[in-house]
């Protein structure tokens, strides 16, 4: 391992966000204006859809109408038929999903499907959820040791969420007469989709026809049982009068948001979106009112920001932690008290999960600073003390503190091996870049799967360094050249005027917010008025800002780190990056501002 030098200039430069305007789509821009959206509204639109030709309306105005027939997915018909056949026929059936929440609600739609829609006994239907630490991603060894296992052994196992990548493992259960249905969103490897699998519905195969390649796993897998059902009715196991699995879309809702799929041009991703939330927002089941009471009434009603930041937080920390099963159970309650039992588990993990982040986001800091002072193009990290669940998060966190691609590293449980996760730049397709670092070295990475902007890898500790070359170079074969700073993407300065909750009702009208169709932030020049810590580490700014005649109150989270000055002071004139938000108190509103970033500005 090479010795940087170290130079605090250098780091401080390197982390130092930049402010700037999102260029925009003209046309993008003119064809909103024509169909009657105001201005702002206009511009939010042309800042997130470059490029984009297809009907504005489908996307500012989301409707189920936008979704694609199942039928639309390769294979999709035969691992439908393969699904209904065991239904009919009593077969046992094994249900493996991922341990996220993508793969949770995944889950969920599955279970309810089955027993409450086609009728499975309950007593048929084995869960296989992997533990995260102990048996790794997707179809591993030890999840399939465990459904060879089971008495009875089911004869179908349907994935959701994984499978794609995991050939060998399908291999290993169908030698054992299990028939595999794999439904995924995953990219495929490049030999394609696993051969051993009876089926693989997957939106990204190469040769599938379904429009949408974004959906995430818990859409695919709430297609196919639809499909599934029909398939059922077709064959007349079911009456045509059996309910559809619209009111499930409640849980795809929530899993499309929390994984981070696109919610930009897929008119699918923000129709499921929307009309899962007015589901959730009727609070008919137990684990949306439990939260709600958790989080105070304020909260209602949820939003997607909800959905990302306070649900799906609280269910991928028991996954990150332990095993998933208590965030199975509490989505499946039907009952308030034990949904918040269940939820008194998930939030204690989520306390936990944030003070190891705490600490492993302190450690990866330090290690990356040689790095950045080498100007690597990605981050990657090994920490030998670091927790396997919460590497996602901390390669989340360098990326915006430092603008360029991260890698976590820690020990897997297999002995001399490490497992890792990554995060990505808009400029940069993760998966791409490992499937190159696999071709230049390929006995350092014998594992790997994700997407564009996050995968995870399993790297031999003794190939560590040739892995970091190889993924270096990969990373610099797609980057080239380009500048990598953290940079603060904004949509252009608002005018004191337009500091209002009137303002804010329109930026909701084009809601859903999430990846590739970020919150509108916004840019102005303020005085500081009023400041103080908050927070129970005091880390927190509570601000008064004051801009011509108009005074806003305003929250800047993680404005202050340890041992550093206070950004701003107390009288100063800044230029900060900000979000409008409503804040609920006591069934009043007002507007609140939420800082990203504040930056002095000469006196």
């Amino acid at each position: 391992m090479p010795v940087f030098p170290t130079s605090p200039a250098a780091i401080r430069d390197h982390s130092r966000r930049r402010i700037q305007p999102r260029s925009r789509d003209e046309d993008v821009y003119r064809r909103g204006l024509a169909a009657g959206l105001s201005e702002l509204q206009a511009r939010i639109l042309a800042g997130r859809l470059h490029g984009h030709e297809g009907p504005l309306e489908a996307l500012t105005a989301p409707a189920l109408r936008y979704l694609s027939h199942p039928e639309q997915l390769c294979d999709a018909r035969r691992g439908a038929e393969r699904i209904a056949r065991a239904v009919s026929e009593g077969e046992h059936i094994g249900i493996l999903t991922d341990y996220d929440v993508d793969g949770i609600t995944s889950h969920v739609v599955m279970l309810r499907s089955m027993i409450e829609l086609f009728g499975v006994p309950a007593a048929k239907l084995h869960s296989l959820i992997g533990h995260r630490i102990n048996d790794g991603y997707g179809i591993s060894l030890p999840l399939v040791e465990r459904t060879l296992a089971l008495k009875p052994r089911p004869s179908l196992v349907i994935t959701a969420d994984c499978g794609s990548s995991d050939e060998p493992r399908i291999a290993r259960l169908r030698e054992a007469g299990i028939d595999v249905v794999v439904t995924d969103h995953h990219a495929l490897p490049v030999e394609g989709p696993p051969t051993s699998a009876y089926a693989t519905i997957n939106p990204t195969r190469p040769d599938c026809g379904y429009p949408d390649k974004t959906i995430a796993g818990c859409m695919v897998a709430w297609l196919m049982m639809s499909l599934t059902r029909s398939v059922l009715v077709e064959q007349g196991v079911l009456s045509a009068s059996t309910p559809k699995l619209s009111p499930w879309l409640s849980y795809v809702a929530l899993g499309t948001v929390a994984d981070c799929v696109s919610l930009g041009a897929s008119a699918a991703n923000r129709a499921v979106v929307t009309y899962g939330l007015k589901l959730i927002n009727r609070m008919e089941s137990a684990c949306w009112r439990v939260m709600a009471e958790r989080l105070g009434a304020d909260s209602v009603p949820f939003d997607a920001e909800t959905l990302a930041f306070q649900m799906g937080p609280r269910i991928n920390a028991r996954s990150r932690l332990d095993d998933p099963y208590a965030a199975l159970h509490y989505m499946l309650a039907v009952d308030d008290g034990i949904a918040r039992q269940h939820l008194q588990v998930l939030d204690d993990d989520n306390q936990a999960r944030k003070a190891l982040e705490a600490d492993m986001v302190e450690s990866a800091r330090a290690l990356a600073r040689p790095q950045l002072d080498e100007n690597w193009p990605a981050l990657v990290i090994h920490l030998p003390e670091g927790h396997a669940g919460v590497q996602g998060i901390v390669a989340s966190r360098l990326v915006q503190s430092y603008g360029r691609p991260a890698l976590v590293l820690t020990p897997a449980t297999a002995p001399d091996m490490l497992t890792g996760s990554g995060r990505s730049i808009e400029a940069l397709h993760l998966r791409d870049a490992l499937q190159r670092a696999h071709e230049l070295s390929p006995s350092s990475l014998p594992r790997f799967g994700g997407h564009r902007g996050a995968a995870g890898v399993g790297v031999p500790l003794a190939e560590m360094e040739a892995f970091r070359r190889a993924f270096l170079q990969a990373v610099r074969e797609q980057l080239g050249e380009r500048e990598l700073f953290p940079v603060v993407w904004t949509d252009g300065a608002l005018a004191a005027s337009q500091l209002s909750l009137s303002t804010l009702d329109e930026l909701e009208a084009l809601a859903p917010y999430g990846r590739e169709f970020d919150a509108p932030l916004f840019e102005a020049e303020f005085f500081v008025e009023q400041l103080r810590p908050v927070g129970a580490e005091g880390n927190h700014l509570m601000l008064e800002l004051s801009c011509d005649a108009v005074v806003c109150r305003a929250i800047w989270f993680r404005a202050l780190n340890p041992g550093e000055a206070a950004p701003i002071s107390l009288g100063d004139r800044v230029r900060c990056a900000f979000k409008l938000s409503r804040n609920r108190w006591k069934g009043r509103e007002s507007l609140q501002l939420m800082v990203e970033h504040a930056e002095r500005l000469p006196p």
